[in-house]
């Protein structure tokens, strides 16, 4: 069996760079992935950043919730939460009690809650506000997404140094040069009946075999169990829709999907097989919530809950965490049980290094600027932040003229 090396595989599959850009990503499979594994494993001392998405706009002030604000309960008769419902933080704010886990991981100082983030003059529309997270360029539009630049800075041609297992490959991993590849996951189908049989038994480990031939054993095996973790059948398919009574997605005109767990899943084995990718994006939708928010929310946290929490305890020491959305919500409640689309809000930062607590000023429920919060910490130092702790580059090479970081999020 020959070796696949990334080079290789970008000159078998006829992708350069701006080929890469023209369809959005290098689409790649499991099998490439495993061979790119085997062939160029990723050095552990190497910083691992995974990017969540949650798209729509998810609602700040119900997220990290300071229920002890007597502005915020005036500002919220029907939608607020009581500070005996929230899983208290200190300082008046609790978390949405949908996320039990990440409270636990508070507690063990492995939360690190950004708050007040945002840009100046912000925009309200899903589509700008998004590509200005996405570019991190608040003021002009322009090409790149920011870590899609940070391919070009240092992945030349490389589209394996960084993966979305969306949908659709999100404009932050697209740059002007290098996009980052695609791995879909409802794409992913398998052999049923006596061909599946047979596959299935490829799978299963021998006495004596080489080692190549026990990689591929287990490479099989994976892939089984991927499929069954994505659609809840071994042979895989498309991932089953949402019961159609409940709500579903709301803003998916935002973009994101459903199923964190399945992706958050698949990004695990990859980074514990040796992926050679220090880059992954996922995400999550339905945070668009004008109406009947409280539950809608709380159920979504509550997926983001269960996805991130055993992500971060089964590979936390070798990969960090970047959560985020698009903007937070209004401060006041509008008249249908919910909140229109708003301006700052926290960030979440988890796994390795982050050292756990408050960054950044809460904003003033009083002090507002139209109605809106204020922004305190700028969305780049969170970035800025990121790329130099973990991935050990130059942040000014990415961000060009913003120099702001964090300071104590990371342990040295």
């Amino acid at each position: 069996m020959d070796k696949l090396t990334r080079r290789r595989f970008l000159t078998l599959s006829g992708v350069t760079a701006a080929g890469a850009l023209a369809i959005g990503a290098t689409q790649v499979n499991w099998d490439d992935l495993m061979k790119a594994a085997a062939d160029d494993p990723l050095d552990p001392s190497q910083g691992v950043l995974v990017v969540v998405t949650l798209y729509g706009g998810n609602d700040g002030l119900n997220t990290v919730v300071p229920a002890e604000d007597r502005a915020y309960q005036d500002a919220r008769p029907d939608l607020a939460y009581e500070p005996g419902e929230v899983l208290g933080l200190g300082e008046g704010l609790g978390l949405n009690p949908g996320l039990k886990g990440l409270k636990t991981l508070w507690d063990e100082k492995g939360l690190a809650v950004v708050r007040g983030v945002g840009y100046a003059q912000p925009d309200h529309s899903h589509f700008r506000s998004m590509a200005i997270w996405q570019t991190a360029s608040p003021r002009t539009s322009v090409p790149s997404g920011w870590l899609g630049r940070w391919l070009d800075e240092t992945a030349g041609d490389d589209p394996l140094r960084a993966l979305s297992v969306e949908p659709l490959l999100p404009p932050l991993l697209a740059g002007e040069r290098t996009a980052a590849a695609s791995f879909p996951l409802n794409g992913l189908k398998l052999p049923s009946g006596p061909l599946g049989d047979a596959f299935s038994a490829l799978g299963q480990p021998s006495n004596g075999e080489d080692p190549w031939q026990a990689r591929v054993s287990k490479s099989i095996a994976d892939l089984r169990r991927t499929a069954t973790t994505l659609t809840g059948s071994p042979e895989g398919g498309k991932l089953p829709d949402d019961d159609p009574d409940e709500q579903r997605d709301k803003g998916a005109s935002a973009g994101g999907g459903g199923a964190l767990g399945a992706q958050l899943d698949v990004v695990a084995r990859l980074i514990e097989a040796g992926a050679p990718c220090r880059v992954y994006s996922a995400s999550l939708g339905g945070f668009d919530t004008h109406s009947d928010e409280r539950a809608t929310q709380q159920r979504l946290l509550t997926e983001l809950d269960a996805a991130l929490t055993p992500f971060v305890r089964r590979v936390g020491k070798r990969a960090a965490v970047l959560v985020y959305s698009e903007f937070g919500r209004r401060v006041r409640a509008n008249a249908s049980d919910g909140t229109d689309h708003g301006t700052a809000g926290p960030v979440f930062l988890l796994g390795a290094g982050v050292r756990g607590g408050f960054y950044g000023a809460q904003p003033s429920l009083t002090d507002l600027d139209d109605g809106d919060l204020r922004q305190t910490t700028d969305f780049r130092d969170v970035y800025a932040t990121v790329l130099d702790r973990v991935l050990g580059t130059e942040p000014a090479r990415v961000l060009k003229d913003h120099t702001g970081q964090l300071e104590g999020v990371f342990a040295t």
